[in-house]
């Protein structure tokens, strides 16, 4: 008889069908999110390539936060667009104040920076937050789907033991099928886990270098902020 992984499914007992629903479950969901992050990593990195031409090449804040707007996928743009509206918010209070705060010393201008990278650290904590998000179900996958599909091996051959005690013979025409059955568990749990476990590092190293590189515009922008308040002295 040909091999027939199909009609071993169908002939499983209500315990392997059960598993092979649950795996699959877990197959759709986690091809969703790969399909899913694959598109939204994409277009984060290629936003975030245009905003930082846009930015560099600005004449003011101003221009470069109505860039900004142009990009709302790019992590780069929403750590600009949260740190320019604190410096917005700085403003409004200093101009709400009476005309000698214009001339408060450099320690104390600076000390509003303190404002301003908690509003960025912030903004960086939820971008990597929200680019991350469902990764943690494929790292379940990856470790968990091999152990499910175990248990249904198991199981079946639990099963398949338990119909030589009824059959009262033990030769391979009667152990192979059931065996054979049982194993197609083992195979689609690891079916299902491997490409899990790959896309799970693969998007997880590509967040760390999108991580690293908002870190780094992050100092690149609280620099520019600081060298402005220093030439304003």
């Amino acid at each position: 008889m040909q091999l027939s992984i199909s009609n071993m499914i169908m002939q499983a007992g209500p315990m392997g069908k059960m598993v092979m629903l649950t795996l699959l479950l877990f197959s759709l969901a986690s091809w969703s999110i790969i399909f899913m992050k694959s598109r939204m990593y994409k277009k984060a990195m290629n936003e975030t390539s245009d905003f930082l031409d846009a930015f560099w090449s600005s004449k003011t804040l101003n221009d470069a936060n109505d860039a900004a707007e142009q990009f709302p996928l790019s992590p780069e743009a929403a750590v600009f667009q949260a740190g320019f509206s604190e410096l917005q918010k700085i403003n409004q209070i200093r101009n709400k104040g009476d005309e000698n705060r214009g001339n408060e010393p450099l320690e104390m201008q600076l000390a509003t920076m303190d404002n301003l990278k908690r509003s960025i650290r912030k903004a960086e904590s939820l971008e990597i937050s929200n680019l991350g998000k469902s990764l943690s179900f494929l790292a379940t996958t990856g470790s968990a789907t091999p152990f499910i599909g175990l248990f249904g091996t198991v199981w079946g051959i639990m099963a398949s033991f338990h119909d030589i005690g009824m059959r009262g013979s033990a030769s391979l025409a009667v152990v192979a099928p059931g065996i054979s059955e049982a194993l197609v568990a083992t195979a689609a749990g690891l079916a299902v886990a491997i490409p899990a476990v790959i896309a799970y590092n693969f998007f997880a190293n590509q967040l760390g270098e999108i991580e690293s590189e908002m870190q780094n515009f992050s100092t690149d922008f609280l620099n520019l902020v600081e060298r402005d308040l220093l030439s304003r002295v």
